[in-house]
């Protein structure tokens, strides 16, 4: 009961953050409550950094190389010339800004393309004079569409490489697995706005009313450099991975490279149009501390039983066969992310698939990636799912985009079952066509 009290006390801490304190604070002070009260020992706070380093400091890396592309103008420049490529027809710019959602999630993860793509996506309609329905339409399509379809690639998701590295899932093996299933959540996922928000399409815009694409860019250097380091980027992770290269070490290199571009550094900072210092004290540092912090709470509710009881739970479905396991694993990995965050769910989670015993081998694969899929999809049945969703909501407050709790809700509870079961239904296919090849 101790170790519950505490977890919720800290949830609740991270998610009001009462007088603007940091979430990384609110977590370490539930993290140092754990320890004086014995609910977690000294001996787990090395056992939980092993498994949380690598992912903190990929993600911190990530949003570094974001925060650069969009100072230099990259992402305005990319959501202007798909504005264009709508050729004026509201019905085809829709899809359009879902799948440049979708790229940006895959490469930069959920939490980029929710905070950067979403306030450039809102200004280009203001300009076009959009209805605020067709606004909302938008809106709702670019945060929606940063979940669920950061699935592809182990770096897509802080969740997806927590799972990865406890699990020791290679690199290339998560890639091969959920590439084409978040296809099928990306086309899931467009179906299911499409028919929500069909209606609030409008039929044209003016296109005269947009500026030319190359007057976004701000550092032609920085974003000369951002396809090649892309694509060196992708093709590190896939060639140095599997060496036992950490994931982190792959991407805070590329964003060591960007800052010495940004900031000139070769030509002693003449001639930089970004601030280097800046970008790197904007860093969510917080989320350092935040994961340290809220691993420990959650690894207290481990020693108090509850993933054993969970466990328990999955051995149970486990019974029922493969489809049994996986869609249940994933819609109740889903519930628990959307009222205990996705961050400790899916720790919660993995830490229960790791104490089933008996599970088979492709079942308890099965059991892995659709605990992956709930936490990635699960948290769009609440605000409070995931802090890539608060700071969402946060930011378009700030643009004077009001979305409240219930709205939110309505919306999130009528798009995401559809388009969570369509993809555990897929993973369960393909991981069999995998299993027969």
């Amino acid at each position: 009961m101790l170790a519950l009290v505490l977890f919720l006390t800290t949830l609740a801490l991270v998610i009001w953050q009462p007088r603007g304190l940091g979430i990384g604070w609110s977590a370490m002070g539930g993290a140092g409550l754990a320890l004086l009260t014995g609910v977690i020992g000294w001996a787990d706070v090395p056992a939980v950094w092993q498994i949380v380093w690598d992912a903190t400091f990929t993600f911190v890396a990530l949003i570094v190389i974001s925060v650069l592309l969009d100072e230099a103008g990259f992402f305005q420049w990319a959501a202007l010339h798909v504005a264009r490529w709508g050729g004026g027809q509201g019905r085809r710019l829709f899809p359009l800004v879902v799948v440049l959602g979708a790229l940006i999630t895959s490469v930069f993860a959920n939490d980029g393309a929710a905070l950067l793509l979403t306030p450039i996506v809102v200004a280009i309609l203001l300009r076009l004079n959009f209805t605020p329905a067709a606004t909302l339409a938008f809106v709702i399509a670019t945060g929606f569409v940063a979940d669920t379809t950061s699935l592809p690639l182990v770096i897509s998701n802080l969740v997806n490489i927590v799972s990865a590295n406890y699990f020791g899932i290679t690199f290339n093996r998560y890639a091969a697995v959920m590439v084409p299933v978040n296809l099928v959540s990306l086309l899931a996922t467009l179906g299911v706005l499409w028919l929500a928000y069909r209606r609030e399409m409008p039929q044209h815009y003016p296109l005269a009313q947009l500026e030319a694409p190359a007057t976004a860019l701000r550092d032609q250097l920085v974003f000369r450099a951002a396809f090649p380091m892309l694509v060196l980027l992708l093709l590190g992770y896939f060639i140095l991975a599997p060496l036992g290269v950490p994931v982190a070490a792959v991407t805070g290199t590329a964003a060591l490279v960007l800052l010495a571009l940004a900031g000139r550094w070769h030509q002693g900072g003449r001639g930089a149009a970004i601030s280097p210092l800046k970008v790197l004290r904007e860093a969510p540092w917080q989320i350092v501390v935040f994961s340290l912090g809220m691993y420990l709470v959650v690894y207290g509710l481990r020693n108090a039983g509850l993933t054993q009881e969970l466990a328990q739970a999955l051995v149970w479905l486990a019974g029922h066969g493969p489809w049994a396991a996986a869609i249940g694993t994933g819609f109740g990995a889903a519930l628990l992310s959307s009222v205990m965050n996705n961050l400790p769910g899916v720790l919660v989670g993995a830490l229960s698939i790791e104490q089933a015993q008996g599970i088979p081998p492709l079942t308890r694969e099965l059991m892995v990636y659709a605990n992956v899929i709930g936490c990635d999809l699960g948290p769009k049945f609440t605000p409070i799912g995931s802090l890539a969703t608060l700071l969402w909501l946060h930011v378009l407050s700030r643009k004077g985009i009001t979305i409240g709790w219930g709205q939110y809700m309505r919306i999130g509870l009528a798009i995401t079952p559809p388009v969570l079961l369509v993809v555990l239904v897929a993973l369960v296919l393909w991981l069999r066509v995998l299993g027969a090849a």
